[in-house]
């Protein structure tokens, strides 16, 4: 029996630590970004130092960094600029000494601060004269679900402006690597320097985020926040720093323990043309596969693809893997795209080597594809575990907790090679199964998201994932049928009705 074949299965949660590693909180801003801790300790349980480890849907970058970190190959890709842009940043932050990047931020303090300062200052008719003589990104047409038409409208005059000084600024500093950590940070800066920023209600104004990470559009706020640039961009750019001193120890305690040799690499692909690169190359894949509700993650990066220079093209956003979009893609190309992306993953993989898929989804057929997808390439479920009771819940969940699906289900497969024929249809009593899943819980609370994914991996063992067909009214009825209720506030199901709500016998 070979090392990954005698590797036993991760078959318990793993305590989310999202906040704690900054060189992934605090830097940038992006989409459905995973706990670093979980994915970091998936790395090493299924792989070995100097394994080859992809995320054919980078995102981020979270896992290819830590594989990067952990003394592997990590290899990113996504066809989002914007992803890997932020990925090759913080990966590019172990170059160089600290000191430098000190020097250039204070470099962009002596040559920025009064300027800033000053164009916070000017009337809007000075405004408008200074944009014309500094450098701005085209005038973009917006996706037609935004608020306003024209790239330009996402932002208030001086927010363009100093955004523009800053930018010049940084492209003229000398070393590279101190200058694209600056330019990590100014892209972190953009996100609060423009029209979508919404103010957290009862906090400092500063604290909130842009409407493209909360209903996933450009909305423009109805008393736009205009924030002092020269202190967000410094506020972003310390956080830069701080990434750069927390990879730099962990770096240098490999070193002293054993040596580090992490490697890096990026591509830019749709996951159908990693084949001729990778195929039979890969010793591990953690991997997650875009399946929020219609985000279009092309569309809502414009806010800064367009500044540097990557907006993708109408070729490539046809092959981006989601619902709906600019384009409305078909949910049925969704699913049609999602199976092959499962057998292109196979593919990829080495014999007797294991992969991690992270999905949470109401629709079951999205968990068909991937299921059967990876029956029929060889590739064997050998475990299925609920992330759920994250500490940090997405704003949909907080409005709308029971018919949301938060947390995480993450599907292991090993490869076997032993494909599976095709699984018959049969029929599944979903009442029956959330009664067991219930009484086995005890007086336990139990996350809706937990119960769903039971009831998912029980059809698909019983060849009736088909069958399956549940709605999130239908689900939340037949818990509260069972005797349980909903709290609100831990966004889990409690045993016992609700007051005033009885069984009549």
């Amino acid at each position: 029996m070979t090392f990954y074949a005698s590797i036993p299965p991760i078959d318990t949660p793993i305590p989310a630590s999202r906040q704690s590693a900054r060189r992934h909180y605090g830097v940038h801003p992006y989409f459905t970004r995973r706990p670093y801790n979980v994915v970091q300790q998936y790395i090493l349980h299924y792989s070995r130092e100097g394994d080859r480890i992809l995320d054919p849907f980078g995102g981020s970058g979270v896992t290819a960094i830590e594989a990067f970190l952990e003394n592997r190959i990590g290899i990113q890709n996504d066809i989002n600029p914007m992803a890997n842009f932020i990925a090759k940043g913080i990966v590019d932050l172990h170059h160089g000494d600290v000191s430098t990047y000190w020097q250039a931020l204070n470099t962009l303090q002596d040559r920025c601060e009064k300027k800033l300062a000053e164009i916070e200052a000017l009337n809007e008719r000075t405004l408008f004269r200074k944009l014309k003589v500094v450098t701005l990104p085209s005038n973009i047409i917006l996706p037609r679900s935004s608020d306003v038409k024209c790239y330009y409208d996402l932002f208030l005059p001086r927010q363009l402006a100093a955004l523009a000084l800053l930018k010049d600024s940084i492209d003229s500093l000398d070393n590279r690597y101190a200058k694209n950590g600056m330019l990590l940070a100014w892209s972190a800066t953009l996100t609060k320097l423009n029209k979508t920023f919404l103010s957290a209600e009862g906090r400092l104004e500063s604290r909130g985020g842009s409407s493209v990470f909360s209903i996933y559009r450009f909305k423009v706020a109805k008393q736009p926040v205009s924030l002092p640039a020269w202190q967000t961009f410094h506020e972003r750019a310390r956080n830069v720093i701080a990434a750069k001193i927390e990879i730099d120890k962990t770096i240098e305690l490999k070193r002293c323990t054993g040596g580090w040799h992490g490697r890096f690499e990026a591509y830019e692909k749709d996951i159908e043309e990693l084949v001729s690169k990778l195929e039979g190359g890969i010793d591990y894949i953690f991997t997650d596969p875009p399946y929020g509700g219609h985000i279009s993650y092309l569309d809502l990066s414009t806010l800064w693809n367009a500044w540097l220079g990557n907006v993708p093209s109408k070729h490539t956003r046809e092959k981006e893997l989601i619902v709906g979009g600019e384009l409305n893609l078909s949910e049925k190309t969704y699913i049609e795209r999602l199976g092959r992306s499962i057998r292109i993953c196979a593919k990829v993989l080495k014999p007797s080597r294991w992969m991690s898929v992270v999905f949470q989804h109401w629709n079951t057929d999205y968990f068909e594809a991937i299921l059967r997808a990876a029956a029929e390439s060889g590739l064997e479920l050998r475990a299925a575990i609920s992330q759920v009771g994250d500490p940090i819940w997405s704003m949909h969940k907080k409005k709308s907790s029971e018919s949301v699906l938060a947390g995480e289900l993450i599907l292991t497969f090993f490869k076997n090679g032993k494909k599976q024929g095709g699984i018959k249809n049969r029929s599944f009593d979903v009442r029956r199964t959330i009664a067991d899943i219930l009484d086995s819980a005890g007086s336990n609370p139990v996350y809706g998201e937990y119960l769903f994914n039971k009831i998912v991996m029980e059809a698909w063992q019983k060849g009736a994932i088909s069958a399956l067909n549940i709605t999130r009214t239908s689900f939340a009825d037949m818990i509260r049928d069972h005797g349980w209720r909903y709290d609100a506030n831990k966004h889990c199901w409690i045993k016992g009705k609700e007051p005033g709500h009885f069984f009549i016998s």
